[in-house]
């Protein structure tokens, strides 16, 4: 059962009901391939990350997510700062009527070997995908652009 809806760029997205919400995801990527999980929340495939605490910075928060997340210490030197997606239509809407404007600080990171992943009560599933493979899943509407755009 989904617990969040999101939106991206549709004009019938509910209004915001919280103020925007800062988080980080990253792009893992390993021999060519793409990391993601399948969300509990949501039921539906998307990229490793999370929100941002207060006071923290987006490459802590990426750091402290993929080890929450996946169970990788990862030094947050090794991820790469990629863009910051900030255009108001990315929305995510949940069950107990919060609704927030999502900023996306992304980031990369390029794994030389196979990683012994751990996972979290957060995701249903965790593994890697190739370009043909992302075909045959749904991506969350607010990463499927991100994923895209890697590929291009």
């Amino acid at each position: 059962m989904s617990i969040v809806t999101f939106y991206r760029g549709d004009p019938n997205a509910p209004k915001t009901t919280r103020p925007t919400h800062l988080g980080s995801n990253v792009i893992i990527t390993w021999q060519g391939k793409i990391l993601l999980e399948r969300r509990r929340d949501s039921d539906t495939w998307g990229l490793i990350g999370g929100g941002v605490k207060k006071r923290e910075q987006p490459i802590d928060a990426i750091a402290r997510e993929v080890w929450e997340e996946l169970g990788l210490r990862i030094p947050k030197e090794r991820f790469v700062k990629r863009k910051v997606y900030d255009e108001p239509a990315r929305i995510a809407a949940y069950q107990d009527g919060s609704v927030w404007k999502m900023v996306i600080v992304l980031y990369t990171l390029e794994l030389e070997q196979e990683p012994n992943i751990t996972i979290s009560a957060e995701s249903r599933e965790v593994r890697f995908f190739t370009k043909e493979e992302l075909k045959d899943i749904e991506i969350v509407i607010t990463h499927s652009d991100l994923v895209e755009q890697w590929f291009v």
